[in-house]
């Protein structure tokens, strides 16, 4: 047995793992081409041109960021209706999304996190983990993933 037959099965699965991530990558980048598209009209942009600047220079989370966002109820309402990569889109919340949703979810989440002086992607998937009850397992990956991002796996900011 010269392994012919066992290589060429390898290589054909190769193949199609790669043309699977093709797929996905393709998905991924359709749904990133509109991301958040519906801030840029009405009745969005004229919300988020205004309170902008302010979100920026509060802690995610914190009681005056909650009571921004609460203040932009229907805007956001809007928002998350046009825009699957949120939680709040679905009914059941993370568990009605796709991978391409949470690529973008945790894509949009470290986007964020630099538009704030104290962002830290950490402890907003921490935060994150209680506000959409995400599973200590899912919490677990992003976080891994945000250490691949930056290039670290030791110590967390915070």
């Amino acid at each position: 047995m010269d392994g012919t037959k066992e290589r060429a099965e390898a290589l054909a699965h190769i193949a199609r793992v790669r043309e699977l991530a093709g797929f996905f990558c393709s998905a991924l980048d359709e749904s990133v081409k509109s991301h958040d598209a519906s801030k840029l009209e009405s009745p969005e942009f004229e919300e988020f041109m205004e309170r902008t600047a302010q979100l920026k220079g509060m802690t995610y989370g914190s009681p005056e960021y909650k009571k921004q966002l609460d203040e932009m109820k229907p805007v956001l309402t809007h928002h998350y209706q046009n825009n699957r990569h949120h939680p709040e889109h679905f009914e059941d919340g993370v568990a009605g999304m796709t991978l391409v949703d949470l690529v973008e979810m945790f894509c949009d989440w470290l986007a964020a996190v630099e538009r704030h002086s104290d962002g830290d992607i950490f402890k907003s998937i921490e935060y994150n983990t209680g506000r959409f009850g995400l599973s200590a397992q899912l919490a677990s990956v992003l976080g891994n993933t945000a250490e691949r991002v930056f290039g670290r796996s030791q110590e967390r900011k915070g």
